[in-house]
């Protein structure tokens, strides 16, 4: 599959907003490396975009089947999930039992799409080199841990790119509700207690609607 050019801006500008709203309290240190990122990455750099772009856990995104991709609506659905224990494959729900739908940014789909069209529905979105599971660990060991030592940030793991992904969901407007969604976390508390300090503070922004909406005009007397 062929890169886009739009791959490095997309990332690096999302990651400039978000540096300018959070400064360096959230985990964008990835984003101005992203160009090298992606060449390091080679093949495996759609994964590394999709894991940014949708928060989804590895057990969700390696269960993912063609079938759960609508290229019209923009949407993953997570419903299923699968992990390795003690060297075996193990298939399950979600972490939270329940689906969610997820939204796909629109170069995001564009890209997908030679993998969707024409394959079976229950066929796997992504997978191992010569075909089932994708694990963690064989990505790991193939190109992840190569990039973060070659390019950095030193100590970035796969899971982190879930929270680059929330952090830039917020930077650009996503509400506490939105990234709970986004990410299956089973109630918004628990977006607040990992992620409450990145959203704005609009306090003084609610004061000046409710100023606006309540003030009553200053009417001349005659």
């Amino acid at each position: 599959m062929k890169k886009r050019n739009s791959d490095h801006t997309h990332y690096v500008r999302l990651g400039t907003v978000a540096a300018k709203c959070f400064g360096s309290t959230i985990d964008i240190s990835i984003m101005p490396r992203w160009p090298s990122w992606l060449d390091r990455c080679g093949s495996y750099g759609l994964i590394v975009r999709f894991l940014v772009c949708t928060g989804l856990r590895w057990a969700e995104l390696a269960a993912l089947t063609v079938g759960r991709v609508d290229l019209t609506r923009r949407r993953v659905l997570v419903a299923e999930s699968v992990t390795e224990v003690n060297g075996e494959v193990v298939w399950g729900t979600p972490k939270t039992h329940e689906r969610r739908s997820v939204p796909l940014p629109r170069f995001l789909a564009e890209e997908l799409t030679e993998r969707v069209i024409g394959r079976a529905s229950d066929a796997l979105l992504f997978t191992a080199p010569h075909g089932g599971v994708l694990r963690v660990r064989n990505f790991r060991r193939a190109v992840f841990d190569a990039a973060v030592r070659d390019v950095g940030p030193e100590g970035f793991h796969p899971h982190e790119l879930r929270h680059t992904a929330a952090s830039l969901a917020i930077a650009s407007g996503a509400d506490v509700k939105i990234v709970q969604q986004m990410l299956g976390h089973k109630t918004a508390t628990m977006t607040l207690d990992l992620y409450g300090h990145l959203f704005p503070d609009r306090l003084d922004d609610i004061a000046g609607r409710m100023d606006s909406a309540v003030r009553v005009p200053n009417v001349p007397q005659e």
